[in-house]
C-alpha cells in the first residue's frame, strides 16, 4: 500500500472521531508531531460497522484505531489501542473527545437525558 495519510479513529461509545493526519516525512507519524496537520473527517459506513463489531467482540466502549489511507481512499487497519492516547490533538478535537468520554462515564447506558 502506498500511504498518502494516516487516520486515528477514536471511538467513544456511539461517537466516532476520525482524524486525518498529514505531513509525516516518515512511515511512523508519531515521530514527527511538529510536522503534522490534523483534520476531522467522516468515517465510511463500512469502517464504522467494522470498528463497532470489533469493540463489541471485546466488550469495549473505547478504542483508538490506527489506519493508513491509500491514494484510492481505502482505509487500511493497523491496530486498535484499547487505551489509546488522544489528548495530543489540537484543542478543538481534544475537547470533542473529552466531552464524549465524560458523557460516556456519566451515562454508560447511552445518551445523556435532555
Amino acid at each position: 500500500m502506498d500511504k498518502v495519510a494516516d487516520i486515528r479513529l477514536t471511538v467513544v461509545g456511539e461517537h466516532l472521531f476520525a482524524v486525518r493526519i498529514d505531513g509525516s516525512p516518515g512511515v511512523d507519524w508519531r515521530r514527527h508531531y511538529s510536522h503534522l496537520a490534523y483534520t476531522l473527517i467522516d468515517t465510511p459506513s463500512s469502517v464504522a460497522a467494522g470498528v463497532r463489531s470489533y469493540l463489541d467482540a471485546f466488550g469495549l466502549t473505547f478504542g483508538a484505531f490506527d489506519f493508513g489511507l491509500d491514494q484510492d481512499g481505502c482505509w487500511w487497519l493497523y491496530e486498535c489501542n484499547p487505551n489509546g492516547q488522544w489528548a495530543w490533538f489540537p484543542a478543538p478535537i481534544t475537547n470533542l473527545i473529552t466531552t464524549a468520554i465524560a458523557d460516556q462515564l456519566q451515562h454508560p447506558e447511552g445518551r445523556a437525558p435532555v
